[in-house]
This record gives C-alpha cells, sequence and structure tokens, in this order.
C-alpha cells in the first residue's frame, strides 16, 4: 500500500510508523524477510521524522518503527542489529557521466598537478606505462590551480612521441592534444571551424592543441570506440563505487548511449546493483520514441524514456553563454553549442512524443532562451506532466530564478561546482554576475524543484562532498571559510530533501524512491555517524558502511 507525502509527514515516532506499516501486510504470520533494528533513521518525510527499525520483505520496505517490525519478525527473519548507526534514504544523483567516469578510474589524474611541470611529468609517466600507439586519456586537468595559463601541445610533445594524447579538462568541455594526436583527428591549421565548437589556434593560425566543446567529435571520432567488454568492466567497478558512497540511482545525463548499452546489456545478465534512469541524445529522440514503443520504459534497474540536449559551454572553458562578454576575455560571450531552432524542433518533437527533456545550461543567456523553449513548448503541446529540467543552473539573471517555480521546470544543480568554481569564477565574469550564480538558497526558497547531484567525473561521486558544498559553501581553496556568497546556503535537511525526494521526482519516481516508508523500494544506506548530529564540516568523513538496494546488501 503506496501513502502520499502529506500522510507521512503526519507520523513522527514509532508508534504511528507501526500504525502505518501494519497495513503493508495480508495478515499476521507474513514474516519480514529482513529486520533492521537499533538504529536512528532519518525517514526524508520531514527535517525531524525518525524512526528506529525498518523491516524488508522482498525488494519493498513493509515495515518501519520497532513495534511493527517486531510484530512480524517470524523464525526465517534475518535480524540485522545496526547499534545506533544512521540510515538515510538511498542517495539519488541525477547527472552524472556514468562510464565515461568509470573509464577514468583506470586512467591517469592530472586533476591536483599545481603547475606545468608537474603536469608534464605526470603524462609522460603515464605514456611509459602504455603500448606504443596507445591512446592516453584521462587527465580532469585543472589550469587554474597554476593561475590560468592554458597547456599546449608543445609542453609535452618531447615527451609523448609515440602516444596519441587527448587529456580532458575537469569540466569536459576541452581536450588537450599533443601533436600527433592532432594529425590523427586531421586537424592542422587549414581545418574549418566546428560550428559549436573551437579549435584553438596560436598567432600563426596553428592548432595549439586545444579543442573545446563539438570540435571534440573530431578527436573522439579518431581514438575509437573501446570494446563492450571493457565498457561493462569499467561499468561494474563505477557501480561499486557508487554503492560505497550510498548512492542507490544514477541519471546518466550524455551526448552518447554508451552508459545505456552498457547498462542494458548487465540488465540482461541479471540486477545491476544500482538503479539507472537515462537521459539519451536528444536529436535522436525519434529513436527512442520507437524503442519505448517496442520495449517501454525499462524497469526499475535500468530505465529510459528521457532525453538531454547540450545548449552551451562550461565557465572554465570560457565558452558558456553570456549576454555580456567575458572578464578575462573581452572577445567572446561563449557558444551556443546547439542552433535554437534545432533546439526549438527537437524539444518539441520529443515533448510531443511524451519523452521528458533535459537541457544544459550554465550561461545567463544559455538559461534564458532554454526557459523561453521550453515555456514555448509547453504552450504549443498543452498541458500535462512533463516536468522539464535544466542541468547546471550556474548563472542567471535575477529574473530567471522565480521561472524554474513558476513554469514547474526542475532544477537540476550540482553544489560541488559552487565550492570548486568559485576559487576564480570572479576572474571570468566578475563580482556583479556571482551574485545570481550557483544560486541553491534562492531557488530552494522559491518552492521550486530542486534536484542536487555530482556531474561526476567533474566532482566526485559522493554525496557527501555535495552536502557540504550546499550547506557550508567553503572554497576549495580555504579562502572563503565563511562561505562563498552564503546567502545562497541552504540547510541539511534542505540538501538531503534534494539528494533523495527531489532527485526521485526529477525521473518520475517518487512514489517508489526517495523515502524511506512501507511500500517503497527497500534502497537504503547506512553510515557510522548522525549527519545532523555533527558538525557539518565534519560531513566529508563520515562513511558508509551498508547499502541496500532493492531489499539486498550491495555494499558493506
Amino acid at each position: 500500500m503506496m501513502f502520499s507525502r502529506r500522510t507521512l509527514l503526519a507520523f513522527a515516532g514509532g508508534t504511528a510508523a507501526a500504525a502505518v506499516s501494519r497495513s503493508a501486510f495480508a495478515s499476521a504470520s507474513d514474516d519480514l524477510d529482513t529486520a533492521y533494528i537499533n538504529a536512528r533513521v532519518w525517514t526524508g518525510a520531514g527535517a525531524d521524522i525518525r524512526t528506529d527499525a525498518i523491516g524488508v520483505k522482498g525488494d519493498r520496505i513493509a515495515a518501519i518503527g520497532a513495534d511493527a517490525v517486531r510484530a512480524h519478525t517470524g523464525k526465517r527473519t534475518q535480524v540485522i542489529d545496526l547499534r545506533g548507526a544512521f540510515v538515510t534514504p538511498g542517495f539519488i544523483d541525477p547527472h552524472v557521466h556514468f562510464v565515461k567516469a568509470s573509464q577514468m578510474l583506470s586512467q591517469p589524474s592530472l586533476r591536483d598537478a599545481a603547475d606545468p611541470k608537474a603536469f608534464v611529468a605526470r603524462i609522460a609517466a603515464a605514456v611509459k606505462t602504455l603500448p606504443k600507439g596507445q591512446w592516453l586519456e584521462g587527465g580532469n586537468w585543472d589550469q587554474d590551480r597554476w593561475g590560468g595559463e592554458m597547456p599546449n601541445k608543445s609542453w609535452i610533445d618531447a615527451v609523448t612521441p609515440d602516444t596519441p594524447v587527448a587529456v580532458i579538462r575537469y569540466d569536459l568541455h576541452m581536450l588537450l592534444l599533443n601533436s600527433l594526436a592532432l594529425r590523427l583527428a586531421g586537424i592542422d591549421r587549414n581545418t574549418p571551424d566546428v560550428p559549436g565548437g573551437v579549435i584553438e589556434r596560436d598567432a600563426k593560425g596553428e592548432p595549439t592543441g586545444i579543442v573545446k566543446d563539438a570540435a571534440k567529435e573530431l578527436v573522439l571520432r579518431a581514438i575509437g570506440e573501446p570494446t563492450s567488454d571493457q565498457i561493462d568492466t569499467a561499468t561494474r567497478q563505477g557501480i561499486a563505487l557508487a554503492l560505497s558512497k550510498g548512492v542507490t540511482q544514477v541519471h546518466p545525463t550524455e551526448l552518447e548511449t554508451i552508459s545505456f548499452d552498457s547498462t542494458r546489456r548487465l540488465r540482461a545478465k541479471g540486477e545491476t546493483d544500482l538503479r539507472f534512469r537515462h537521459f539519451l541524445p536528444l536529436k535522436d529522440w525519434e529513436k527512442q520514441v520507437a524503442l519505448v514503443k517496442a520495449e517501454g520504459r525499462g524497469d526499475d534497474w535500468v530505465q529510459w524514456g528521457a532525453c538531454k540536449v547540450v545548449f552551451d559551454g562550461s565557465l572554465g572553458s570560457r565558452t558558456a553563454r553570456f549576454y555580456e562578454p567575458y572578464a578575462d576575455d573581452p572577445t567572446t560571450r561563449g557558444l551556443v553549442v546547439t542552433d535554437p531552432a534545432d533546439l526549438r524542433r527537437w524539444i518539441e518533437g520529443a515533448d510531443k512524443a511524451g519523452l521528458q527533456v533535459t537541457a544544459h545550461a550554465i550561461g545567463d543567456e544559455a538559461n534564458d532562451i532554454v526557459l523561453d523553449t521550453m515555456v514555448a513548448v509547453a504552450a504549443a503541446n498543452g498541458a500535462r506532466d512533463r516536468r522539464f529540467r535544466v542541468e547546471h543552473v550556474q548563472h542567471m539573471k535575477s529574473h530567471a530564478i522565480a521561472r524554474f517555480n513558476e513554469q514547474g521546470i526542475i532544477a537540476s544543480v550540482q553544489p560541488y561546482h559552487a565550492i570548486d568554481d568559485g576559487r576564480w569564477a570572479v576572474r571570468r565574469i566578475g563580482e556583479e554576475r556571482l551574485k545570481t550564480s550557483f544560486a541553491f538558497g534562492s531557488l530552494v526558497r522559491s518552492g521550486a524543484h530542486v534536484c542536487m547531484g555530482s556531474d561526476w567525473p567533474v566532482a566526485p561521486i559522493d554525496p557527501l562532498t555535495g552536502l557540504d558544498a550546499a550547506v557550508n559553501r567553503e572554497t576549495l581553496d580555504g579562502k572563503n571559510p565563511q562561505g562563498w556568497h552564503p546567502e545562497q546556503r541552504v540547510t541539511l535537511a534542505q540538501a538531503m530533501h534534494s539528494y533523495t525526494q527531489e532527485g526521485a521526482y526529477a525521473g518520475f519516481n517518487e512514489k517508489r524512491l526517495g523515502l524511506i516508508a512501507p511500500g517503497f523500494l527497500a534502497d537504503f544506506a547506512v553510515w557510522d555517524a548522525d549527519f545532523f548530529a555533527i558538525d557539518s564540516h565534519s560531513l566529508v568523513n563520515a562513511k558508509a558502511l551498508r547499502t541496500i538496494v532493492g531489499g539486498r546488501q550491495r555494499y558493506g
């Protein structure tokens, strides 16, 4: 039996919880499979609503509260004493690049290279581990760690003569290539500019090795695809990592189908341990309509029926689209990656066919264009529960903030980006535009649906780093101990709501995920510390002890 959020909010204690949970059983002899007792459970039904036990039958929560769980504990019930451990609903990460991130777990990391010398040394060391001719990928480099100077092919050519290099900036919008990789990708001084992309060139017109946004496709075609077995192995590694962080569902929001194809293969062999809701390329929406017609929209493990499009670039790469030029490069306002006419046509077609749509928008002009387009499509196609989303929503004009609640559009944000980009964002766009940037607090207080995630591998998949960023907003360089634009902080309960119930809502799963309540899927995480009882700066030190998905322990 299912209960509305309003009903659940009315129950704050064990006795009330027991009254609710009894209705999940057909008879008194209907015993639980597993009873988790002596716990401190944050149910998610309200900021202060707790219980002390969870009963599981099959893949569902059947009872909550010690009395209700005890009443249905029989001889066959496995009783697990949690010894006062803290329990939360499983975290939902509504924005990941799952296979890309999973592959990078075994690729060299350049994220903490503090200067060009360390950057080059890392690449030189990584090349020595590869067979001659094999591409060196990975990266996650960040030029702002050493003052902002862009890397150049000349930095690495001498240490990579026989190895093509394509290492990505941590925002996933920019690649650095060596000269060999440029040749293999067919990029030289005569290569035309790519619509929606940038091939950076020096004063003589020669490529520097930096390619941005749509121009990356020239390189990806040259690299080619790994085998299905290699991809699936990486996916399993990513699943294990996510589960170890208390994550029970992710939404891959990608411009290719690699994660979708991999999880479909794994699902055909059984449960995937982690739940997936896929957002497939919007430009191919008609293919997905055909798939839905032929096979439906998946199941509770692997879902589809949603689309993603990228409208602009990123702040770090100076490709996010703004009304005004960049403060540190007045020659550009950023890129429009997708033609606005295509954006309107694709969204209208996909929405009319009943697919959910989300769009990447980072700059203030990009956010306005995407919101305007979504409003126009909704008016053209008529009222329905469509749940349009905007990914990132990083920089807005003040008028745009209220539009999310007014227009029923979900803001899908990544709090870690604020404390990361906050180290250097003022150099890109100045202080005035930052007043309405990463406006999580304003969005939540407006009443909008705000789901929070990671954008893994751009940020860690660990949701505790996101909670810390949302609650404290202390930049990674330690220069904002009182919070960077602290007026945009949210409470811990608000952030956890966004990581659980709002993540479920953002995927049309709020009737089965995001709460610890009778009838919901048994997805929850057990922690070594009560998040509400510790200093918020200690959140990142908490550890998941167990992660249960579909009633089975998948980690711990």
